[in-house]
């Protein structure tokens, strides 16, 4: 049954209607509309409507108070609308009321102008449809703690479903930017610091989103993780080399494997070109050599800052004439440049039609795809009153990604919590449900509205270990951010008293200084913010063993300072179930199985640096500062035991053509008392190459659930593609010579070194080259086993 909400998608004028065929194709029905429209009708279809916008000054986009407020509603619908922005994610709206007040609008834009064309909704859903009471999924990072793809796609796809039956078409997700500095308080939106990782987990959430029927869009094409310091949005002094290999795989794989329908411009400048005024990026590359067909979107009032903040354009005309001919489609969130300005510099003749045309041509081409140009089309795939954001199978589903999220770095034996002892627990994230969220979630995205309360149910760690440790003791100690010691004291007596203490610190998610992670919370150093250092020390000064617990958005230095903590937890915002999914690590109802999609640094005051170095990126004898982590991406232990053996080339030939494949394999048993995972992680070691390359680079890896005594052959079967960079001519190669395949248990940790040597003559890959490495696990059950 679908929604009953009247809406009549015909022509009040009478004109030709070819365009409503919908055995065309939707580029054919597209070609039939534009010649009717008018200039004013089509750059409507070229913007958002940020009705719900908060002008408070609490905004959600940089600079968001700055920006002309929008046009009167029926002024801007009068032409028609391309999009409309957030109307669930702006203020709390109980979902199916939302649902209803949504059909209202879009019966209203289509009533109002000639064509009536519904919009295109769109929202965040980075961790979760960014609604109240959705449900709250672990933070991106934790998708690449888990290495494990298929249940980020299950992920999305629920994700999906629940968008669509709200009136939604298209999610702002994921971010495919690869982290480069962890000060930058967006890396807790990023899936990791390595291409292949951010690359295959990223497109299985493409994946999911786009199978759901929801547009994807890619965030943020490119170089937005790159900035100088750091800092958000300052200017990124990155080579066209470093773009090629780091940055943009991730969004190949996305749009080539998982099928985006959209992309959205980063707000960086490279090498003193903004990207949203950049037609070799959003043209020559995305749609010239990708063949992308789908449309670019831009970042939230990006077009206005190429005249605000990048000083490229005198005025709002100028600045949507640079963002149309590089290739921005729709401006985003609401009406501005793409509005009076867009048509006045037309008419005008600053700004050819052609651009326009173009770019209306995509996006009505999306929504013939999404059935926005059908008769007959409804706003609801369903009754409103079927709208449920948060149920019991998303929620399980949410626990289930953060238990393999959840990474196990160091442990001396004191994990699990043995029962019965005397268990304090301490620290500010400890009783602290915003601990458990990233910053695109909607409790602290859109927060704080404390009548309307969270939306969700977040159990605290406090919560969730008091429901299985009793008589479990519990001081603050210090408050995440802010010079307060007066509570240290307590807490490290508290420690004293305790046969062993949980000692939780770390981060709170927010925007543009609101808090300690999250966009626009940039941090100067890794040092923990606030006086939590203080109270680490306090606490491991007591002698007490000390399980240390972080609950952050980026890694934090974990130097001389914490080596006396016996063992070391990390969850990286691990969602609404996050605080169960660490009680049952933490008492060993769960096996950890995460492992670092980021490399813990050891030293707070050097500069950020990840495991993608070369040689001289690395320790040597020409510089006093030693940037060697203190746990390597990949890093992640476990409760049980695994033992790697007869790793080899199949078929023992160590010739690899450069335009063919070889396979690699090793044998993994679990050799504990207990169920667990291992992740087998394949890196790729080029000794000697025409350009500096990393010393290791993941190019392969499988996650491998073994029951106590169980083992697994794992077979990699390697393209060379996987070998090829950026050469000294601006192209990519494969180049022949020696290389090695390392079979390793983390990026530092080597199993196996297989050599090879790649022959033949140097060829040249571009964007149809082989993306992926697959895996084949081939079980061989104990005996006596089921």
């Amino acid at each position: 049954m679908r929604a009953q909400v009247p809406i009549d998608t015909g022509s009040a004028s009478g004109e030709n209607e070819r365009w409503r065929d919908s055995h065309l194709t939707p580029a054919e029905r597209a070609d039939a509309l534009i010649p009717l429209m008018t200039l004013e009708e089509k750059v409507a279809q070229l913007v958002g409507l940020w009705v719900g916008a908060d002008a408070s000054g609490g905004g959600v986009a940089p600079h968001q108070t700055d920006m002309s407020p929008g046009p009167v509603w029926q002024d801007a619908i009068r032409q028609g609308l391309g999009q409309l922005t957030r109307p669930f994610g702006t203020a709390p709206v109980d979902p199916v009321a939302g649902a209803r007040s949504l059909a209202a609008s879009q019966a209203e834009i289509v009533a109002a102008s000639r064509f009536g064309i519904p919009a295109q909704v769109h929202e965040e859903c980075l961790t979760g449809f960014a609604a109240w009471r959705a449900t709250v999924y672990p933070a991106p990072l934790s998708w690449g703690a888990s290495f494990d793809p298929a249940l980020v796609e299950q992920v999305a796809a629920r994700i999906g479903r629940s968008m669509r039956a709200a009136g939604v078409h298209q999610g702002l997700a994921p971010v495919l930017d690869v982290t480069r500095d962890y000060r930058w308080g967006r890396t807790e939106e990023t899936i990791g610091e390595d291409p292949y990782l951010v690359g295959t987990v990223g497109t299985a959430y493409v994946r999911g989103l786009e199978g759901a029927g929801i547009v994807a869009t890619l965030k943020h094409l490119a170089g937005y993780s790159a900035s100088r310091g750091g800092r958000n949005l300052a200017p990124v002094p990155m080579g066209r080399r470093e773009l090629a290999d780091v940055l943009l795989p991730p969004f190949e794989m996305a749009l080539r494997l998982g099928g985006a329908r959209s992309v959205m411009n980063s707000y960086a400048e490279i090498d003193g070109v903004p990207v949203a005024a950049d037609e070799s990026l959003l043209t020559g590359l995305l749609r010239d050599e990708w063949s992308f067909a789908g449309t670019v979107v831009s970042d939230y009032f990006a077009v206005r800052f190429l005249e605000r903040l990048h000083g490229v354009a005198a005025d709002g005309g100028e600045a949507a004439g640079l963002a149309l001919r590089a290739g921005i489609d729709v401006e985003l969130p609401t009406v501005d440049t793409f509005g009076t300005p867009l048509v006045e510099a037309v008419k005008a003749g600053a700004v050819d039609e052609a651009l326009v045309d173009r770019a209306v041509r995509r996006v009505l081409i999306q929504k013939a795809e999404l059935g926005l140009l059908d008769d007959g089309w409804q706003p609801l795939p369903g009754p409103a009153e079927e709208v449920r954001l948060d149920d019991d199978e998303s929620a399980e589903l949410a626990l289930r990604l953060a238990r393999e999220s959840v990474v196990l770095l160091r442990n001396s034996g004191v994990l699990p919590l043995a029962p019965g002892g005397r268990v304090a627990l301490v620290g500010p994230l400890a009783d602290d449900p915003m601990a458990m969220l990233g910053c695109y979630t909607f409790p602290a995205h859109v927060g704080p509205h404390p009548e309307q309360g969270l939306g969700v149910e977040l159990p605290t760690l406090r919560a969730e270990l008091a429901a299985r440790i009793p008589d479990l003791a519990y001081a603050r100690g210090c408050d995440i951010t802010g010079d307060d010691t007066s509570g240290i004291a307590e807490a490290a007596a508290l420690a004293a008293a305790s046969d062993v203490c949980v000692l939780a610190v770390g981060d709170r998610a927010g925007l543009f200084g609101r808090g300690t992670s999250g966009e626009g919370c940039d941090a100067a150093d890794l040092r923990l913010p606030g006086v939590q250092a203080e109270l680490v020390s306090a606490v491991l000064a007591t002698g007490t063993p000390v399980v240390l617990v972080l609950l952050a958005g980026r890694p934090y230095a974990l130097g001389q300072e914490t080596d006396a903590a016996q063992a070391v937890v990390y969850g990286f915002f691990p969602g609404q179930r996050g605080g169960q999914a660490l009680a049952e690590v933490l008492t060993g109802a769960v096996n950890p199985s995460g492992r670092l999609p980021v490399s813990v640094p050891r030293d707070a005051g050097g500069l950020p640096a990840t495991y993608l170095a070369p040689p001289l990126g690395r320790r040597s004898g020409v510089s006093s500062v030693d940037p060697t982590p203190a746990y390597a991406f990949g890093h992640g232990l476990s409760y049980t035991t695994f033992e790697w053996s007869d790793a080899r080339v199949t078929g023992g030939d160590t010739a690899w053509p450069v335009d063919g494949e070889v396979a690699v394999e090793v044998t993994v048993r679990n050799t504990g008392a207990r169920d667990g995972a291992e992740v087998v992680q394949l890196y790729l070691h080029d000794p000697v190459a025409q350009t500096t390359r990393p010393v290791v680079r993941l190019v392969g890896y499988a996650r491998v659930p073994l029951a106590a005594g169980e083992s697994a052959r794992v077979t990699f079967t390697v393209p060379a593609d996987a070998t090829s960079f950026t050469g000294v001519k601006g192209r990519r190669v494969v180049e022949p010579g020696d290389v090695e395949l390392r079979l390793g248990r983390s990026s530092a940790e080597v199993a196996a070194a297989l050599p090879l040597r790649l022959v033949g003559a140097e060829r040249e890959v571009g964007h149809a080259r082989r993306l992926e490495v697959p895996a084949r696990i081939d079980r061989d059950t104990p005996e006596g086993g089921g």
